[in-house]
């Protein structure tokens, strides 16, 4: 942090224990890193807590469980280092599953979309609202479609805030966000 801080509950961050923070903050990224190993593992992360039934039941909600049964193996399918044997968006549902599976009180997502395909998009969108129910959630996106359902939308530029609203006010407002939202969507409405 170059200026200000970070609050949980009005208290700075770093008060916090590292495991207090690993324990409540469940992040799922761009680049998603999964281990060799099995699904199972790649989920659950080694905790013990976390039953093979808890991770099959986490697949089911994100939709990751249908192409999982599909792999041989299913959920103990041998995934190579760094998941190099899963497309992209399946390592996206899988590290949503993970997240489900751990059930933290703030979920990040910074950039998931960004490299996957429009119909893993969708599955990945329905995800995410699965996942960020009854927890405080934080999207980082430059894909509008992802954050089309929030509740505040937070537009910063050159590293301050020149935005916030609803999609709907955003775009009323005609500023940065609409010009962004007609940048992504002019073409497809132009092809109509």
């Amino acid at each position: 942090i170059q200026k200000g801080e970070i609050l949980l509950d009005g208290i700075p961050h770093i008060e916090f224990d590292m495991q207090f923070l690993r324990r409540n903050i469940g992040i799922v990224q761009q680049d998603v890193f999964l281990f060799s190993g099995d699904i199972y593992s790649n989920i659950s992360l080694g905790n013990d807590k976390i039953t093979n039934e808890k991770i099959i039941e986490s697949a089911k909600y994100v939709n990751a469980h249908k192409f999982i049964t599909k792999l041989s193996g299913n959920y103990n399918h041998e995934v190579k280092e760094h998941g190099s044997t899963l497309s992209a968006g399946q390592r996206q549902l899988i590290a949503f599953a993970r997240v489900l599976a751990y059930d933290p009180a703030i979920f990040i997502l910074d950039e998931a979309t960004s490299n996957i395909d429009t119909e893993t998009e969708l599955l990945i969108q329905e995800a995410l609202k699965k996942v960020m129910k009854g927890r405080t959630s934080i999207v980082i996106a430059h894909r509008l479609s992802t954050i089309k359902y929030v509740d505040r939308i937070i537009v910063l530029h050159k590293g301050r805030i020149v935005e916030q609203g609803t999609h709907q006010d955003l775009l009323k407002n005609g500023g940065i966000y609409y010009d962004l939202y007609c940048l992504q969507y002019e073409p497809q409405i132009a092809s109509l």
